[in-house]
């Protein structure tokens, strides 16, 4: 099957997986959109006049990127992610596989679903964020790079969550002990080269951080690592996650028993 066929033949199943979230977008959207805003108004509030990472850009419109992009990263992950586990517990996974879709066709809906809603997420919490603090775009398009490939990276990592987990506890435990620690330690809410020798080297190990990092760029010029390098790991991070998400589908790993 080529490429255009898959993609035909993707779409139903990415309206639904689209339609999926936004009926609940209250939920789906606007929770996520008013956590961020929280974390704004209490980090913002307490370290505004103490913190300036970098030259001319206070810690309000600093810390803006970060959240943007942790809601992008989480809300794309848990989109896929929570779309497989919910179809395998009830049921209704199997209506998907009697479908002639290829493994391509599930992987571009359900991480273009995924995609889509981390872009709502982040573009919600971007419109309400700037309002305090409006944070300019130097170099957007760093920004859109990172955005998308970001969306990618966690939808697919989702697909693999949703296809390695069998009940909703350990979904639970893939998001709080893998997914939430790498987005809080990527630099959302600081700087690496305000950190220890270790911490910093521990952190260029992350390659969230290269996400954030990257993103930032976008917004205010500068960044902690070259934008290139940032961008190297990434895309190399999204194609390999990408390529095992897709052998898994292939080989229908815990979905065709």
């Amino acid at each position: 099957m080529n490429l255009a066929n898959s993609f035909s033949g993707t779409m139903p199943l990415f309206r639904k997986e689209v339609l999926r979230f936004w009926k609940v977008s209250f939920q789906t959207v606007g929770a996520p959109v008013l956590t961020a805003v929280l974390y704004l108004l209490i980090f913002g509030h307490v370290l505004q006049d103490h913190v300036e990472v970098f030259e001319g850009v206070g810690y309000t419109r600093f810390l803006i990127p970060g959240l943007v992009m942790m809601s992008l990263l989480q809300n794309a992950f848990a989109n896929s992610s929570s779309s497989l586990i919910q179809s395998k517990i009830t049921g209704n996974l199997v209506f998907v596989l009697l479908t002639p879709l290829s493994h391509r066709a599930w992987f571009l809906a359900y991480v273009g679903a995924s995609l889509v809603r981390g872009l709502a997420v982040g573009l919600g919490v971007f419109a309400v964020t700037a309002w305090f603090a409006p944070p300019g775009l130097a170099e957007p398009v760093w920004a859109v790079v990172f955005a998308v490939l970001g969306g990618t990276l966690l939808g697919a990592l989702g697909l693999i969550a949703g296809l390695w987990a069998e009940k909703f506890d350990q979904m639970a435990a893939f998001q709080n002990f893998i997914i939430m620690p790498m987005t809080f330690l990527s630099g959302v809410f600081y700087s690496v080269h305000s950190l220890p020798a270790f911490w910093q080297g521990l952190s260029h190990l992350n390659p969230f951080f290269y996400l954030i990092d990257g993103f930032r760029r976008g917004f205010f010029g500068v960044s902690d690592v070259s934008p290139w390098l940032s961008l190297a790991v990434v895309g190399g991070a999204t194609l390999a996650v990408s390529a095992l998400a897709l052998h898994l589908l292939r080989i229908g790993y815990k979905i065709r028993h």
